[in-house]
């Protein structure tokens, strides 16, 4: 698509979206809050379902791997599935196989069930994200477009800071399984709304005899290698594990077989030709690097507070949802935002904004607590918000309305994509420089130091153990030191972040400016 090419509107192009159209809207946000919610919302009660179920540490980490790989296997699948058997089928199919899952998953009483349950959850997951913002791009008139972003958005950005604090209160109150049977009633709410907003459609099933199955095996198969290996790099050693050196092979065999499907297929399961446009390519990479710094974030504010200042999961939630809290806030603002305020500046913004926060999160001493995270991620909040939103307009609008399907499921998967290779990466920042912080701070503190010799003296006498003394003050030191070496590795975890965030900040250049008619409608 060339710069100067018009993207075509939508169907409706009524001033005004109708009743159904809203409730269609509200089943699409409605489904991608839950399903990104469950992103996160076992993590708090994970330790307790380790324990009640006998899986390992090592295991229990796969109760969130699985759900991860799961969804993002079935995502590029998604807009297909679509013009197969229509949207309010997949949707209805996503809801209820969310349900049933979810009750699986709580009933569980062992690791193979509870995996099962997960990559069910996952794959209906998988279907209920992308389709939401299918909705909006087909169901609402141009000029109402930003109201439904900001409404979807706000949902998709709540989720996943929310899950932390609601599945720690659920946990310490309850028990974790209500962390997956709250699902029930949410899915009730989904279903009713699904069949009051989307008529029936026909499905086309001779595009299953059509169906480019080369790319969809290749896409499965290299999605979810790819996946599994920036989940397990960090534990496996990367490539000294004979498992990542066969991971990485089945990825590229993949991700080839996707290739060929491009080349010879007449309708490829996913139309990569659409990243040959700027705007859209940006905003994918934008996309990426916001899920990045999202996960990355969700993960180390957490760590920290339970590692430096002795948080709990609920207490560490409380302190994420400030995120959430001013991220929601601003999605109610976007839609007057952006119809006065050019779409690259906004973009730009917001970046720099994720960066600042970053940068101020940067500042911890081993006294830092909750408060201390505060400034940061308010403005993480408002450039999480005003990023997210004005990509998902950029990336829909950069394309025909007929493949908006495949451009929202290119669009959350390299928001998956960039969640996964931020916290592969940051699991192998942190060992490493862990290890570089602590050996140097010991470098520096010399066995013939007169203080050094005076501290151990002292502590030795005040620890009152005898003879032992010298040992536990020499034990005593080296926990001071690897909690200094802790502290100064997260404020290299979250200098990485803020750069990481600054650098795009060019790639606003090939945004394109929304069309007016797509943002009007909160003006008047």
């Amino acid at each position: 698509m060339s710069e100067a090419t018009a993207v075509p509107a939508p169907p409706d192009t009524a001033a005004r979206a109708d009743l159904a159209a809203w409730l269609a809207v509200a089943a699409g946000t409605l489904g991608a809050f839950m399903a990104l919610l469950d992103v996160s919302i076992v993590n708090a009660a994970l330790p307790v379902i380790q324990g009640e179920i006998g899986a390992t540490q090592s295991e229990g980490t796969w109760v969130g791997t699985a759900y991860l790989v799961a969804e993002i296997v079935i995502m590029p699948l998604t807009a297909w599935l679509e013009r197969v058997f229509g949207l309010r089928r997949i949707l209805l199919t996503g809801a209820i196989m969310f349900t049933v899952f979810s009750v699986i998953c709580g009933l569980a009483t062992d690791m193979t069930t509870m995996i099962l349950g997960r990559v069910g959850q996952g794959l209906a997951g998988g279907t209920l994200i992308p389709t939401g913002m299918t909705i909006i791009a087909k169901r609402l008139p141009p000029r109402q477009q930003s109201v439904g972003m900001a409404l979807f958005a706000s949902a998709a950005l709540l989720g996943p800071i929310l899950g932390p604090l609601l599945g720690g209160w659920i946990t310490e109150n309850y028990t974790w399984r209500y962390a997956f049977f709250i699902n029930v009633p949410i899915c009730a709410g989904l279903v009713a709304l699904i069949l009051g907003g989307l008529a029936p459609e026909k499905a086309d099933l001779s595009q299953l005899g059509e169906a480019d199955w080369f790319g969809v095996a290749g896409m499965m198969i290299g999605l979810g290698s790819f996946t599994v290996l920036l989940e397990e790099g960090h534990r496996e050693l990367w490539f000294e594990s004979a498992l990542i050196w066969q991971l990485a092979v089945t990825s590229v065999i993949g991700f080839a077989m996707v290739a060929a499907g491009q080349k010879y297929s007449r309708s490829p399961v996913m139309k990569l030709a659409l990243l040959r446009d700027r705007a859209f390519s940006s905003a994918l990479v934008m996309m990426a690097v916001t899920g990045a710094v999202v996960f990355s974030t969700l993960f180390a504010v957490p760590q920290f507070l339970a590692a430096i200042a002795d948080y709990d999961a609920y207490q560490a939630g409380r302190v994420l949802f400030v995120s959430g809290f001013i991220s929601v806030v601003s999605s109610l603002l976007y839609p007057l935002i952006i119809a006065r305020v050019d779409i690259r500046i906004v973009v730009g913004f917001a970046y720099l904004m994720n960066s600042a926060g970053c940068l101020i999160s940067s500042r911890l001493t081993a006294d830092s607590a909750g408060a201390e995270f505060i400034p940061g991620l308010l403005m993480l909040g408002i450039g999480m918000t005003f990023s997210a939103i004005p990509l998902q307009q950029a990336a829909i609008s950069s394309v025909s309305v007929a493949d908006s399907g495949q451009a929202t499921s290119m669009f959350n998967i390299s928001r998956n994509l960039g969640a996964s290779i931020g916290l592969a990466v940051l699991s192998s920042v942190l060992d490493q420089r862990m290890a570089f912080h602590h050996w140097r701070l010991h470098a520096g503190l010399g066995a013939n130091d007169v203080e050094v010799q005076r501290y151990l003296a002292e502590t030795g006498a005040a620890l009152d153990v005898g003879p032992l003394g010298v040992d536990a003050a020499y034990r005593f030191l080296d926990a001071r030191v690897m909690t200094e070496a802790m502290v100064m590795t997260f404020s290299d975890i979250f200098m990485i972040m803020a750069v990481l965030a600054f650098l795009v900040v060019p790639l606003v250049l090939f945004l394109r400016p929304l069309d007016p008619e797509f943002a009007k409608g909160m003006v008047h």
